[in-house]
């Protein structure tokens, strides 16, 4: 719950407010029950150090930040090779569970890119 009050949108007072409790709870219960979190972080941190995919070079790249605190892309894309960047003001670090219009809306938009 402490990650989930922190990482949650701002202008939540309380992370359900941000999240329904249903999802919240499930998400911490998946994680718990199945001791995974220790794997799913391993994951998460192969994709992030990911070089290239075969032999026609680099995947595309996409980047989406939720929330009043986002990232500059001159900071997160200085030789500007991500070619898909979306920044929105509501959301946090959650942003399928808080604001999954946007997110579907970004994944579309970013494939629909790829056509």
């Amino acid at each position: 719950m402490e990650k989930f009050r922190a990482w949650t949108d701002p202008a939540a007072e309380l992370p359900e407010d941000a999240v329904d409790r249903d999802h919240l709870l499930a998400n911490v219960s998946l994680y718990w029950f199945t001791r995974s979190g220790t794997s799913a972080a391993h994951t998460l941190y192969d994709s992030m150090h990911a070089q290239e995919w075969g032999e026609e070079g680099r995947a595309p790249i996409g980047f989406a930040a939720f929330g009043p605190d986002t990232v500059t892309r001159s900071l997160m894309d200085p030789e500007g090779n991500i070619g898909h960047w979306s920044e929105f003001d509501r959301g946090g670090h959650f942003p399928s569970m808080e604001v999954p219009d946007l997110v579907v809306g970004d994944i579309r938009a970013f494939f629909r890119s790829l056509r």
